[in-house]
């Protein structure tokens, strides 16, 4: 490969993209795995791209839309790094995503609407942290049973209960 190439490269984004370091631009690295698993050694290294774009719009799309563990076609520039064991890097110009990442979700916590009121519910502590629905701090219930007194306490209807 000559220092700079041309090419599309597929592969999984590795962490959230970043702002670049100017206006419009941004920054991921880009983990490609070789494309014929059956032809290479079993522990042939992925390769890793330091990608940046300069383009306002796929920055945008980077910041706004990409997650870890999308696959991504990006087409660009490759330069090959200048220490060895140093990424090399990518200036993308075209990107498209070909698989989404499946959303995240969250199986040990629970967060629920209490009336005016959000609690989050943990599975490894009985204790349920409360606000109220703008984020302000109503307190620590002992157990889900004792959320009913602890917002009587908050709102200044009932006497101080453990915890708040």
């Amino acid at each position: 490969m000559s220092p700079q190439t041309h090419l599309a490269i597929d592969g999984y984004v590795d962490a959230i993209p970043a702002p670049g370091t100017s206006w419009g631009t941004a920054c991921f690295d880009l983990i490609h795995s070789p494309a014929d698993a059956d032809r290479i050694a079993p522990d042939a290294p992925d390769t890793v791209y330091a990608c940046t774009t300069g383009d306002p719009r796929i920055a945008d799309v980077l910041l706004r839309e990409i997650q870890p563990g999308d696959l991504l076609r990006v087409t660009g520039t490759v330069v090959q790094p200048a220490a060895l064991g140093t990424p090399a890097r990518l200036t993308v110009d075209a990107l498209e995503v070909l698989e989404a990442a499946p959303a995240p979700v969250l199986h040990d916590m629970v967060l629920d609407r209490y009336g005016p009121y959000a609690v989050i519910f943990d599975a490894d502590t009985d204790a349920v942290p409360v606000f109220t629905e703008y984020g302000v701090w109503a307190g620590l219930a002992a157990s889900p049973d004792s959320i009913d007194e602890l917002i009587d306490v908050f709102e200044g209807r009932g006497q101080a209960a453990e915890g708040t």
